[in-house]
């Protein structure tokens, strides 16, 4: 008999919008998936809410406030190493947003967002974007 699998680690992005161009940041090296494209963001911690993390990660990695606005996308994805239960919501953010974790940082067009490299978990919410679609919440087990 094998030991339980462990629980899905939940981890909340924020899609943060305008002009039609979309924030991303590269994951650091030393990280879970280095090097790929991702929307800001990250773990959520026992007794904190999907809006709670995604302010504090917001002001941790880009140096703004943050107004978490609606659940766009959510899916279950299963690593190797480990299952992500992802929850990307739409956002606001307050200010002009500054890579404070030094990591690369970019607006990218909506057409060009499947030129970048995200992680596997990302691939269904980028189609969405791309095809400018994403007006009702999805949900997503993989």
């Amino acid at each position: 008999m094998s030991p339980p699998d462990p629980p899905a680690i939940v981890v909340v992005a924020a899609v943060i919008e305008r002009d039609d161009c979309f924030l991303v940041t590269r994951r650091l090296e030393g990280t879970h998936l280095a090097g790929t494209w991702e929307f800001p963001g990250g773990k959520r911690e026992p007794g904190e809410s999907d809006g709670e993390c995604l302010v504090r990660e917001i002001e941790e990695e880009l140096g703004t406030g943050a107004v978490v606005e609606r659940l766009m996308y959510a899916t279950t994805h299963a690593y190797p190493d480990r299952v992500v239960e992802l929850r990307f919501y739409a956002c606001d953010i307050e200010g002009e947003p500054l890579p404070m974790l030094g990591q690369r940082m970019q607006w990218v067009p909506r057409d060009e967002l499947g030129t970048l490299e995200f992680p596997p978990a990302d691939g269904e919410l980028i189609g969405i974007l791309r095809r400018g679609d994403a007006s009702t919440p999805r949900n997503r087990g993989s």
